[in-house]
């Protein structure tokens, strides 16, 4: 693919203490690029392990998999860092954003794996993600000394912050700006729930879009790495979450389940929910975002 200059200024500006879409600006794309594109807590991690167990059927992955397949709007690292990670790969490269449909470039070539969850299911990991990541801090002094509004601290109270998530809107926002683009070809639309309830046969589904061939013989352990409790024991292999996270792998990859809001969110907060989702996505968006695959087919 030759060079193609990504011109900000067409995009969105999307920007928090965390991430920066301006970071797209010398990102130099190749034919056949893969971007992993959700809104945070699901499943983003999950499908770059996917991705890179069938890149590399005999999980010989030539690095832990959120080095070979970074952010490239976290603010954590320094874009130069990046960059030059992604120029000296030979092997197709796999990329992950959590940024909007509108805030990232679209290139002729490249594929967009876009993956969905149930926003109260989503809202219940990031629970869980900011009472363990231990970087906010330094992150709200640097987006301080840049004029940029800080993110609240992890304070526990998971009925306020339910309140502020809603308002912010983000998660619905961002699913919703891909559902529009569902009819792009280049575009593919996964969901947690089919990742729970048939791993084999999403990872066979993802595998035929992508264009990647896994030997019938390597299908058990491709797909064997990428369960949740084998991601957890060999966390060392897909980040390294102990510099960031309290309880490293296992504090990031927590549990992997639905439903947990049922426990915890009152009569009230799940009306205020399907109310809100009513109002920001269209029912066949709102229908995928809560149910994924059988949406689709219905």
């Amino acid at each position: 693919m030759a060079r193609m200059p990504v011109d900000i200024a067409r995009l969105r500006p999307y920007r928090t203490p965390i991430y920066d879409n301006r970071r797209w600006a010398d990102f130099e794309p190749r034919a056949g690029d893969i971007f992993v594109c959700t809104p945070p807590k699901c499943g983003t991690t999950w499908t770059q392990t996917i991705i890179a167990s069938l890149m590399w059927p005999d999980g010989d992955v030539p690095g832990p998999v959120m080095s070979v397949s970074p952010w490239i709007e976290f603010e954590m690292m320094p874009i130069e860092m990046v960059l030059g990670t992604l120029a000296g790969q030979s092997h197709r490269r796999f990329i992950k954003s959590h940024t909007p449909a509108d805030g990232v470039p679209f290139f002729p070539d490249a594929k967009y794996v876009v993956v969905g969850r149930d926003g109260r299911d989503a809202f219940m990991s990031l629970c869980n993600h900011l009472e363990r990541f231990k970087m906010l801090g330094p992150l709200n002094e640097k987006a301080a000394a840049d004029g940029v509004p800080p993110m609240p601290e992890w304070d526990g109270d998971v009925h306020a912050f339910f309140a502020r998530w809603l308002e912010e809107r983000g998660h619905f926002e961002h699913l919703v700006s891909f559902w529009a683009r569902r009819s792009d070809p280049r575009l593919y639309l996964l969901h947690f729930n089919d990742l729970k309830s048939d791993l084999a046969g999403e990872m066979r589904r993802l595998a035929e879009w992508l264009g990647i061939s896994v030997p019938d013989a390597k299908w058990p352990e491709v797909v064997a790495r990428c369960t949740f409790e084998n991601m957890r024991e060999r966390g060392s292999e897909i980040g390294p979450f102990d510099v960031a996270f309290e309880g490293g792998a296992k504090g990031f990859i927590f549990k992997g389940t639905n439903g947990r809001w049922k426990d915890v969110l009152t009569r009230d907060e799940l009306a205020a929910y399907t109310s809100r989702v009513t109002e920001l996505a269209p029912p066949d968006a709102a229908a995928w975002i809560e149910r994924g695959r059988a949406a689709l087919i219905e």
